[in-house]
């Protein structure tokens, strides 16, 4: 199959089965802040943020070598599968010694074995998933994100509707749902016929230390650009206004939700493209047409994001559409460092991705630290500056870094034109107050994007229909 039709085909069956369960977890955001409040909100946020990065590090984030080595020809199935589930199941032997010193931080006192059982049931869920997607098992893996959500909700009602349990029904929601996950893709992908106890390669098994070992700093740096504002805004203007940030967030996560979902697709072609020839082209046309989209679904967030929230959360989370915009920027560029870092990933420079995401940290930490006191009442406007610079920050460096890996063409007057349309949509989201001119000028110009990037998704078309040899550069 051509390379263009692969990617378009593993991108849309990964979207048909995870953009759905996404959109189910979007339409319950409704449900979760009336069941929470913002108090509720802003700690569930906290507790699954510091899960997220105690599972890379637990499991040394061996899930990533996983897709990387479990895509590549040259390694044996068998082994990748067995060294990433023993290395998870050894770590998380080790970290239930250590789980009692959860309880000695105050916001998660009463959530120690909640918070244990969490990560063991996501970290090997993630495992097998992951796993089953490097081994073919595409369609599986997006089956298995919908049928996930479903479990989740159906669990949700169960326990926080029926049983009125709180953060705690929120919790046990997602480890039974993890653990219905587990025992339905490791029947359906057969997964007991990858296990290997013995005569593993140790050569193997260092290569794959070696790729994922740095990648535990790199996942921590990012925690801390996507948390720290929250411990921040915590600790200088209160819970509840942690759970507003929070409720802000979560629509433009959307673009980053969609993104995800390409990149896994995408990083898929990019190991197995790595040797190319035509690699540069390859990462050119598929980042031109990449940005695009990006930039079609930040002008449209932009133009629903008031009624958006109107719509789907609890009076009191209204007021945060007033500095999404920002955010909606800031996921702009997490998207393109994402697909920046695919390079990374391709050519296993896990050291270089490092790097870069320490210096978002820093950057990120800083202005926190700065903005968010200074601002006052308006901190919030500042804890999203922050998230945006450091964003920014990490793209425009890997953008320079990848050059002397791969020569990608980023269109850069393309990229500066949508920036500078979007800046302005911005700034109308966050200050204009009379309605009718709100809804006229982000309109027209969510239709000037529109006209700016449509041309790239008609080359997109293009390039799939196309034989590989004959496809034409945007």
């Amino acid at each position: 199959m051509d390379k263009y039709k692969r990617l378009a085909s593993n991108t849309i069956i990964l979207a048909l089965g995870q953009f759905s369960s996404r959109f189910l977890v979007i339409i319950m955001m409704r449900f979760y802040t009336e069941m929470l409040s913002t108090d509720g909100y802003g700690t569930v946020g906290l507790i699954i943020d510091t899960c997220v990065i105690l599972m890379g590090v637990v499991t040394l984030s061996i899930n990533d070598s996983l897709i990387r080595f479990g895509l590549d020809k040259k390694y044996d199935k068998r082994a990748v599968f067995s060294i990433g589930l023993i290395t998870v199941l050894t770590g998380l032997l080790i970290f239930g010694l250590f789980t009692p010193l959860i309880s000695t931080i105050d916001t998660f006192k009463g959530y120690t074995v909640w918070i244990y059982f969490y990560i063991v049931s996501g970290s090997i869920k993630s495992c097998c998933s992951l796993f089953a997607r490097s081994a073919g098992y595409v369609r599986l893996f997006a089956v298995d994100g919908l049928f996930t959500t479903v479990t989740n909700i159906a669990f949700n009602m169960l326990f926080m509707l029926g049983l009125g349990m709180g953060v705690k029904g929120y919790l046990l929601s997602v480890i039974l749902s993890d653990a219905a996950s587990i025992v339905f893709v490791f029947y359906m992908a057969r997964l007991k016929d990858y296990i290997q106890l013995f005569g593993l390669s140790r050569n193997l098994r260092s290569s794959m230390y070696r790729y994922s070992l740095p990648l535990i700093p790199t996942n921590i740096m990012w925690w801390l650009i996507g948390v720290s504002a929250g411990f921040f805004i915590s600790h200088y203007m209160g819970i509840d206004s942690t759970g507003l940030y929070k409720a802000a967030y979560r629509f433009p996560n959307i673009i980053i939700i969609i993104s995800l979902i390409f990149s896994q697709a995408w990083n898929m072609s990019a190991i197995t493209e790595n040797n190319s020839r035509t690699i540069a082209r390859f990462y050119t046309n598929v980042f031109n047409i990449f940005q695009s989209v990006v930039y079609i679904m930040a002008a449209g967030l932009m133009l629903t994001i008031r009624p958006a929230l109107s719509i789907f959360s609890s009076e009191e989370f209204h007021e945060a559409y007033r500095f999404s915009s920002i955010l909606i920027m800031a996921v702009v560029f997490t998207c393109f460092s994402t697909f920046a870092g695919s390079v990374y990933v391709a050519s296993k420079k896990s050291m270089r991705s490092m790097v870069t995401a320490i210096i978002g940290a820093a950057v990120n930490i800083l202005l926190n630290f700065i903005l968010i006191p200074t601002l006052g009442e308006n901190g919030l406007y500042g804890a999203g500056l922050a998230t945006l610079a450091s964003y920014l920050i990490i793209f425009v460096v890997r953008a320079v870094d990848t050059r002397k890996i791969v020569l990608i063409d980023i269109k850069l007057p393309k990229m500066l034109l949508n920036i500078i349309i979007l800046t302005a949509m911005g700034v109308i989201v966050a200050t204009v107050q009379n309605e009718p001119v709100y809804y006229i000028s982000l309109s027209l110009l969510f239709l000037i994007a529109v006209i700016i990037n449509f041309r790239a998704g008609i080359n997109a078309i293009h390039m799939i229909r196309k034989k590989e040899n004959k496809s034409v550069s945007p």
